[in-house]
């Protein structure tokens, strides 16, 4: 056998490490055995007894024997004796009659035998595990790649000439618009290819990357920003992506301004999006020199024209300041 070092080190570092654990284990338990009437146990003779039910720790089977006038047979004693029996050994303990007598006497001829016992087991050593580092999860990554690999895609979208491939069990799962569409008795369910007339190609791309990866595409600020979550939002609705929905409502309350306000209040009246709307009023009307600046605005016009009732909610803001 060649020369043992206390340890191998390469460069200064230990080259390789192990660790173990030492346990015990450990079970325990109470039982309350109740001695009732007392008083017409004594004299029931030496080796006598009365016992507990069997009850169960660690593993064992246990019972307790009581002996009113003591365990030796042909003795007299003024000692009572329990026992608290194993299957392989049993352990006593000696009591005072008169003690026994005292407490029978203040409780109505009963007490209780109260045995409070812990079974431990033999210590093991186990050699410890070496840390499992988990990697982080992928499935986002890995159906975001699937949606722009293509592989595996069974239908095509058709949004102003430009095509999408996607696959009619993740769009089915996410959304019950898109489920009834492509797997319901519709017409657009026996074909490969559907046409979507009514939304822009940058739009379509973008609910479908959520689709996929339950996140927004990352988006530059800059000033087509506001124009595409507010079309995002219709999309969303549409579609029945609520989660979406709300993170598209989030952003254009983040992002209302004068230019804005006004086509956003009317996505929000169109689309029950009733934080945003509520937003929407009372930017224009706090200060009072900012509704000026709205109506002035083409939005606006187009607001007045599509839902004048909203002109209601906004006097009645503006009165409210």
């Amino acid at each position: 056998m060649g020369n043992v070092n206390s340890g191998l080190f390469l460069h200064g570092e230990c080259q390789s490490e192990t660790s173990s654990t030492c346990f015990t284990e450990s079970a325990m338990s109470a039982h309350n055995f109740v001695v009732r009437d007392y008083p017409l146990l004594e004299g029931i003779g030496a080796g006598e007894f009365v016992s507990s039910s069997t009850f169960n720790v660690g593993g064992y089977a246990w019972t307790i024997k009581f002996y009113p006038d003591g365990e030796q047979k042909d003795k007299s004693s003024d000692m009572a004796s329990c026992y608290l029996y194993c299957a392989s050994q049993a352990n006593n303990r000696y009591v005072q009659k008169s003690t026994l007598r005292a407490l029978s006497d203040a409780n109505n001829g009963r007490f209780t035998i109260r045995c409070v016992l812990q079974v431990i087991h033999e210590t093991r050593t186990v050699r410890n595990r070496r840390p499992v580092e988990v990697p982080p999860p992928s499935l986002m990554e890995s159906l975001e790649h699937m949606l722009k690999d293509g592989e595996g895609a069974d239908v095509t979208f058709s949004v102003r000439d430009q095509l999408f491939r996607a696959h009619r069990c993740v769009l089915a799962a996410r959304s019950q618009v898109f489920k009834a569409e492509l797997f319901g008795p519709m017409k657009e369910s026996k074909t490969g290819h559907i046409m979507v007339d009514d939304m822009e190609p940058q739009v379509f791309e973008a609910l479908l990357h959520f689709m996929y990866t339950d996140a927004m595409p990352d988006d530059d600020e800059d000033e087509g920003k506001i124009v595409r979550l507010q079309h995002l939002l219709v999309a969303a609705d549409r579609y029945g992506v609520d989660r979406l929905k709300i993170m598209c409502e989030d952003k254009l309350h983040e992002g209302i301004d004068v230019d804005t306000v006004a086509t956003t209040l009317l996505l929000a009246e169109q689309h029950h999006c009733e934080d945003l709307k509520e937003a929407c009023i009372q930017f224009i009307s706090s200060p009072r020199d900012k509704l000026s600046a709205v109506m002035a605005t083409d939005g606006f016009k187009q607001l007045v024209v599509s839902c004048p009732l909203l002109m209601e909610d906004i006097l009645k803001g503006v009165s409210c300041t």
